[in-house]
């Protein structure tokens, strides 16, 4: 009981942030986290997520039946418990509509392109699920194509969702989600996404995987075969160094000034 009291307030204060944030208007949105093996907590429906109290969540089993709570589940736990279904390792799932990467949503435009080094590290690439009536069986059938090979999705003309090992982990895949949109949409006002060599990406791929992080590896991301197999020997040979880092931060920095002095 007390697990579950510190979710609930957890879900508020990730509600919260959200919604400062403007990721969410008025009503919008949706998260929940997995407290069990058929046990789950969500937001309800019509309700603001900035206003949350934890007396409104929801507790629900894998088939959607109220298990306690006196409000109505969110219309799109559907995707949610899809997600819980497909990927036993993750335990938060979260839905808002960030501006940016809404914008690319609706304009039918995956991230998928290797930018920012930080984005190939902890995000790897978001896809877009194919349009889908939202609360209908639709949008999990979309977001099934795509949930085991990445950490969240565009929704195409409907917003974005992410998943985690806790909720703190789905929220900042979200905020990295909506930045790497941010920064995507203001190369392409300049006319300068260019995306990373594939052997710097490799590298990357590499230094993930020696730093032990946890996820799944950036698919879609072209790089040279073999690389997601390779252990690391040597960090000077395997992994982006300080030079690496560097030439990418002074290349970036010099194309953006070229386009503002044109």
């Amino acid at each position: 009981m007390i697990i579950e009291i510190k979710y609930k307030k957890l879900i508020c204060d990730i509600g919260k942030r959200v919604y400062e944030k403007g990721f969410v208007a008025a009503n919008d949105g949706n998260i929940s986290v997995r407290i069990g093996e058929d046990e789950f907590l969500i937001t309800p429906t019509n309700v603001s997520k900035g206003f949350l109290t934890p007396d409104m969540i929801i507790k629900v089993d894998s088939e959607g039946n109220v298990i306690e709570g006196d409000y109505t589940p969110t219309s799109e736990m559907k995707m949610h418990l899809l997600v819980y279904r497909e990927r036993s390792d993750e335990h938060a799932v979260l839905h808002v509509h960030p501006p940016y990467a809404t914008a690319f949503a609706t304009e039918g435009i995956p991230l998928d392109q290797a930018i920012m080094p930080e984005s190939v590290v902890s995000l790897g690439t978001i896809p877009l699920a194919q349009y889908g009536t939202p609360s209908t069986d639709e949008v999990p059938k979309a977001v099934k194509t795509h949930v085991h090979n990445h950490q969240g999705v565009l929704l195409e003309n409907h917003g974005a969702l992410t998943w985690g090992k806790n909720l703190e982990n789905a929220y900042y895949l979200m905020e990295s989600l909506e930045f790497t949109a941010k920064i995507n949409w203001i190369s392409r006002l300049l006319k300068g996404d260019r995306e990373l060599s594939k052997e710097n990406v490799a590298k990357l791929i590499d230094l993930k995987t020696m730093m032990g992080l946890e996820g799944v590896s950036p698919k879609g991301v072209d790089v040279p075969e073999g690389t997601h197999a390779k252990k690391v020997t040597s960090v000077n040979e395997q992994t982006l160094s300080k030079r690496d880092i560097d030439l990418i931060v002074d290349r970036v920095t010099t194309s953006v000034l070229n386009a503002l002095n044109k």
